[in-house]
């Protein structure tokens, strides 16, 4: 059986706080978070810019969380204030909201994966089986 996977990287900036934290993360403040998505698909789809079956995502699609926040994006925004209620903005629930939101995007049999860092040296990644 055929099989591709895709992947792409970008990053936005945004505030945010952890509610209830005690220390510096429970006070506003700003990161650039480097986002990456892999998908695996053993077929090809076409996407709302492309009407062939020649593609397992978009790549546009994908990275929708790096467009600003007024237009359904993340970035330039305070991540408290555009993240449903269930999602704390720790760098595991940021993960799951992007996964959460760009599944919703892809076919059911496409596999996700979604990694974010708020750091160089720290990083969530998400995945559900």
């Amino acid at each position: 059986m055929p099989k591709w996977k895709l992947a792409t990287e970008f990053s936005f900036d945004s505030a945010h706080y952890i509610e209830g934290y005690i220390g510096p993360c429970g006070r506003m403040h700003g990161h650039t978070y480097k986002v990456k998505i892999e998908v695996v698909s053993s077929k090809l789809y076409p996407s709302e810019f492309c009407p062939h079956s020649v593609m397992v995502a978009d790549f546009r699609t994908l990275r929708w969380a790096k467009r600003d926040s007024t237009v359904g994006g993340l970035d330039r925004c305070v991540l408290n204030e555009v993240m449903p209620e269930g999602y704390a903005t720790t760098a595991e629930m940021i993960a799951k909201f992007i996964y959460d939101k760009t599944k919703e995007m892809l076919s059911e049999d496409i596999k996700l994966k979604v990694s974010v860092s708020e750091t160089p040296n720290s990083w969530a990644e998400y995945e559900d089986d």
